[in-house]
């Protein structure tokens, strides 16, 4: 009975031992990463981007579905190449980047939905606002970098800014409206794992 004990206590032992040199943690990389987005001004699309933003993803890749995701932006950091539109998006009529400075998703559920395509549910918080959604993921490769492995993920998903309070516009001498409500949002990251710590 203890020869039997032992054993089983062998064999947990090295199963838990594999299963955590399975799961890893990739850190998305900034400089290989892009958070971008459009919406329509007018009769025209007005595109722009965050500049600093962080996240990872920890799990195995054979199993995506066991993943767990976390991502937030700086709200101050966007970008649409314009310093007064800028300014006037981090103000109260927009994002409220002083009060509310941080945009933040973390998953709760991963689904496989097809080749290397994931649905990816958890509550995103923007402008103080806390709502469920299903982002789709996209497994766009995997490989090797200087550090550590690789993955490469993609996002492009439509949100509508109503639903998170940023209401703000205004009417058009022919009556409609500047600016659209659904803002159409394009997500490329790469992330890597830390090196292995030398022996």
């Amino acid at each position: 009975m203890r020869i039997f004990q032992t054993t089983a206590a062998l064999i947990l032992a090295l199963s838990a031992g594999a299963l955590q040199a399975q799961t890893k943690t990739y850190v998305v990389d900034k400089s290989h990463s892009e958070v971008g987005f459009q919406v329509r001004h007018m009769v025209g699309k007005v595109r722009g981007r965050f500049t600093d933003f962080g996240g990872q993803v920890v799990g195995d890749l054979a199993k995506p579905e066991t993943a767990s995701v976390e991502f937030n932006i700086k709200t101050a950091s966007i970008n649409t190449d314009n310093e007064n539109r800028d300014g006037h998006l981090r103000n109260a009529d927009f994002f409220d980047a002083t009060k509310y400075p941080e945009i933040t998703f973390k998953s709760e559920k991963v689904v496989a939905k097809g080749k290397d395509e994931y649905e990816v549910h958890g509550p995103l918080t923007m402008h103080g606002v806390t709502k469920p959604v299903v982002l789709p993921v996209k497994v766009t490769g995997t490989g090797k970098g200087r550090k550590g492995d690789l993955v490469g993920l993609e996002v492009v998903t439509i949100l509508n800014r109503k639903d998170y309070g940023i209401v703000y516009n205004s009417v058009l001498d022919t009556g409609g409206l500047a600016l659209g409500e659904d803002v159409t949002i394009n997500i490329n990251l790469e992330a890597e794992t830390a090196a292995p710590p030398a022996k």
